[in-house]
């Protein structure tokens, strides 16, 4: 079943503070001295250009990398991620651009992939899976119809309705999207807007990495931009243009023209 928590947090609670991280590669300040922070119900987008960190920063909180300095605190408490297994325990989940997931196995397969259903017997619930994955996948995806054909049989847009339902399913508070809507047509990116609406709604805090201007002003409420490893500046899409956003990934100039 999916998971009921008591503590899930209100819309608008802050869910995650990463104050002033650091991380170096070999003598080069990846990410020099970063804040940003996550409500509930929000969606944050980060922007750059390749290797301006951003990718980096969000490996630090999914547990991928260790900061050299500098807090995690999610919903005001100070956290310990050193692997993805700790930032799991902490309701985090991502989902990558590769959505990870089994090509030559079914929608309820890949849901429960490593956290199988078991019989009394300690058999695989082959059935249960999928009655739950059907339970969940309608509300995410009414439309998704394709339960018993291997993922590499679906869209763009349905992959990414299975990989949302994962992490969904175990009760993540906190996700991690990378590129969410890369390679797909105007209808599929439309239909992983729709999935991020319905997470909002739930509370969920959404951070959004991303390369392109239109889908973060389209699904973010706010834009945090990086580059050479440093924090531009967070901005509301709301007030700001595509221009003020390109100004900042190219020129590191805030809007209203001050340097970053």
């Amino acid at each position: 079943m999916i998971m009921a928590d008591t503590n899930k947090a209100a819309v608008g609670e802050k869910l995650v503070e990463m104050r002033d991280i650091c991380i170096s590669f070999g003598g080069v300040h990846a990410v020099d001295h970063v804040s940003v922070d996550l409500h509930a119900g929000e969606v944050v987008g980060l922007l750059g250009h390749n290797g301006a960190g951003k990718s980096t920063l969000i490996k630090i909180l999914s547990g991928a990398y260790q900061a050299d300095s500098g807090d995690i605190l999610i919903r005001g408490e100070k956290a310990t991620i050193t692997n993805p297994r700790d930032a799991r325990r902490y309701k985090i989940e991502t989902i990558y651009q590769t959505l990870a997931l089994a090509d030559n196995l079914d929608a309820a397969s890949n849901l429960f992939l490593g956290r199988e259903l078991v019989t009394s017997f300690g058999l695989v619930d082959d059935d249960a899976m999928e009655a739950e994955t059907r339970k969940i996948m309608s509300k995410l995806n009414p439309n998704f119809k394709k339960f018993n054909e291997p993922v590499s049989a679906l869209s763009g847009g349905q992959r990414q309705s299975v990989a949302i339902a994962r992490a969904v399913y175990f009760d993540a508070q906190i996700l991690i999207m990378d590129e969410p809507t890369a390679a797909l047509g105007p209808h599929e990116t439309q239909m992983v807007a729709e999935l991020i609406e319905q997470l909002k709604a739930q509370g969920i805090g959404i951070f959004l990495i991303s390369h392109d201007i239109h889908d973060v002003m389209k699904l973010c409420d706010r834009a945090s931009v990086m580059k050479n490893g440093q924090l531009v500046g967070t901005v509301d899409v709301d007030d700001v243009t595509d221009d003020d956003l390109l100004g900042m990934i190219i020129l590191g100039k805030k809007p209203g023209g001050a340097n970053a």
